[in-house]
């Protein structure tokens, strides 16, 4: 008896409706599902001020947006984004979609869509409410691949498509014009590749936001020390962050905080000597673009979602810890809890000299 073959796959849509972050941890199950998958169009539903960096880097070769702004708007708001969405997408006729956001929105947007293979998570990240449904039939473990970290949750469809791995580390390497104006920018500033640290202070929750004094005090102590430039980035509400920085830094610190595009400050990091900061998007940009890291951590697991793929540190304080924030902490909510706070300066100064010193190549020749 003739068995029919399997319809190829010529269309897929991955819905990532997340940070910045989550979708550099993303572009490895784009790198994969190209190798399987190399005829086949490859779509990101993502936030809309994420969509050139993901089409210029490749993550996906097309994007559907939404604006976070209108789904969190009033009924009609939400009613008319959804429905805009769900007909950009319906024109693509996909042929497989892969939910990583795992939340009611992106559950829905699944089954409106409704291609003949849907990959859902089971069990999701949160159980499913009164009359929701899981709209998958194929069902990915939470973290597949035997992995821990984050990076396996958005690999874990493949394994249950039975796609083989073959890129586990996030790859993003700047554009070169992108290169040429962070060349440019950072000679306005007198800084050379190599020579200068990037710090972000900033982060998605307040929560996970190291004291912006504290910063100041460890940029001062490193930079006094070592040498090296400082340069702050970070975006647009984030400045006020920045300046009270500045304001308690003795050493000169370059802020261009809210002044770069994705594109280029992927490629600033790319000049950095190695990246200081929270548990952030653009501390997964750094990591991918191979660029040292000493990240700062609360509740969060570094476990889970620290730098991969780069020599790190991940700095978090012993957990469980004696509350520093309790008219305001919200454990065990990851988004809520002020952990990060209880950090002390020395710690990151001596992590930074650390690695500095585990990355330095002369020293390595040497040795």
């Amino acid at each position: 008896m003739l068995q029919t073959a399997p319809a190829p796959i010529r269309s897929i849509l991955v819905i990532q409706t997340k940070f910045i972050g989550d979708l550099v941890l993303a572009s490895v199950l784009s790198e994969n599902l190209r190798l399987e998958f190399p005829d086949a169009r490859l779509v990101f539903l993502c936030e809309a001020r994420f969509a050139s960096f993901v089409v210029a880097h490749n993550i996906a070769s097309e994007v559907v947006t939404f604006r976070r702004a209108h789904l969190r708007g009033t009924p009609i708001q939400r009613g008319k984004e959804l429905y805009g969405v769900v007909r950009a997408l319906r024109r693509f006729h996909f042929d497989l979609t892969i939910d990583l956001a795992d939340s009611k929105t992106s559950r829905m947007l699944t089954g409106l869509v409704n291609a003949k293979t849907r990959v859902g998570y089971n069990p999701t990240e949160r159980p499913l409410r009164l009359l929701e449904r899981q709209p998958a039939n194929v069902f990915a473990k939470p973290f597949g691949f035997g992995g821990e970290h984050f990076v396996y949750r958005y690999l874990s469809p493949l394994q249950a498509l039975g796609v083989a791995l073959h890129v586990t580390v996030p790859n993003l390497q700047p554009l070169p014009p992108e290169t040429s104006n962070a060349l440019a920018l950072l000679g306005k500033h007198h800084l050379h590749p190599n020579a200068f640290i990037a710090v972000h202070a900033g982060a998605s929750f307040e929560g996970r936001r190291w004291q912006p004094e504290r910063f100041a005090e460890a940029i001062g102590e490193i930079a006094g020390e070592t040498g090296l430039g400082v340069v702050l980035v970070g975006g647009p509400d984030e400045r006020g962050i920045a300046e009270r920085i500045v304001a308690r830094t003795a050493s000169p610190v370059v802020n261009l905080v809210g002044a770069l595009s994705l594109e280029t400050l992927l490629a600033v990091l790319k000049q950095a000597r190695l990246f200081l900061g929270n548990e952030s998007g653009p501390m997964h940009m750094a990591a991918a673009a191979g660029i040292p890291v000493v990240g700062l951590f609360g509740l969060t697991p570094p476990s889970q979602w620290g730098p991969v793929g780069v020599p790190n540190i991940a700095l978090q304080p012993p957990m469980p810890c004696d509350c520093v924030a309790s008219d305001r902490c919200g454990r065990p909510d990851f988004a809520r809890a002020y952990c990060v706070w209880r950090l002390e300066v020395q710690p990151v100064v001596d992590a930074v000299r650390e690695l500095l010193l585990r990355t330095d190549v002369k020293l390595e020749r040497a040795i």
